[in-house]
């Protein structure tokens, strides 16, 4: 089974959780983004990280906006279920920008990063990176595997949410970011049953295909957005 969750920010006791607890050997988790146990390159890190890979499911995670991603970068490239992703430790694995894959028989299209929101204070303390926001090159890399299938997935994950989400969220309008706009393009253009996203830090439906995921774990089933109505 895959089960979906939000932002972890490098927080342990997360997978410590009772919902964390009922994934089973085999399974599958994706984290929508700001994993966050990428950080200092540390000792402690390194062992925390390989302790992950242990894990007895499959762990996934996509890049946010709170991510060292000079770090990051240094990983290797592998292919992995159909498209690219990066090989951190055993079982844990980031899933890269624009990539389809095939996950327990799920096609899955993923797209992590985003535009911070505390980005001045960020830079100012050094903690920030351009790479933050996806290229143009990632998002033809996008569209190009998106084709590759028939422009059919059965789930997208990703870290920010199309504007029009946000707005209904109870953000504030505002003008596009180039992802927001690549994003509604996917979302006019791209067959998907469901279309799940982090960076709202709330388990919310939003639509009747699109959730916000924070610290539930939510599995993708056709029964999954019911059970997710519970979760406030």
């Amino acid at each position: 089974m895959i089960y979906i969750t939000g932002d972890t920010h490098g927080e342990t006791y997360r997978f410590d959780s009772p919902q964390m607890r009922k994934v089973k050997k085999g399974d599958t988790v994706i984290i929508c983004g700001d994993f966050g146990f990428i950080w200092d390159g540390g000792k402690k890190e390194e062992k925390l990280l390989k302790k992950l890979g242990q894990k007895k499911y499959t762990l996934l995670f996509l890049d946010g906006t709170h991510e060292n991603f000079d770090l990051l970068s240094k990983y290797p490239v592998t292919e992995w279920s159909g498209g690219k992703a990066q090989h951190i430790s055993g079982n844990l694995y980031h899933l890269m920008r624009g990539q389809v894959y095939t996950v327990e028989g799920r096609r899955i299209f993923a797209f992590g990063g985003g535009e911070s929101a505390e980005k001045q204070m960020r830079m100012e303390a050094g903690k920030w990176w351009p790479c933050e926001m996806p290229s143009k090159d990632e998002m033809r890399e996008g569209i190009k595997n998106l084709r590759a299938v028939n422009m059919e997935v059965d789930c997208i994950v990703t870290h920010s949410p199309p504007s029009v989400t946000s707005v209904d969220a109870g953000g504030a309008p505002h003008a596009k970011n180039q992802l927001e706009a690549f994003f509604e393009q996917v979302a006019k253009h791209v067959g998907f049953k469901k279309w799940f996203f982090g960076s709202l830090h709330k388990d919310r439906k939003i639509t009747y295909k699109q959730f916000a995921v924070f610290e539930g774990v939510i599995p993708i089933e056709d029964d999954a957005p019911k059970k997710f109505l519970h979760m406030r």
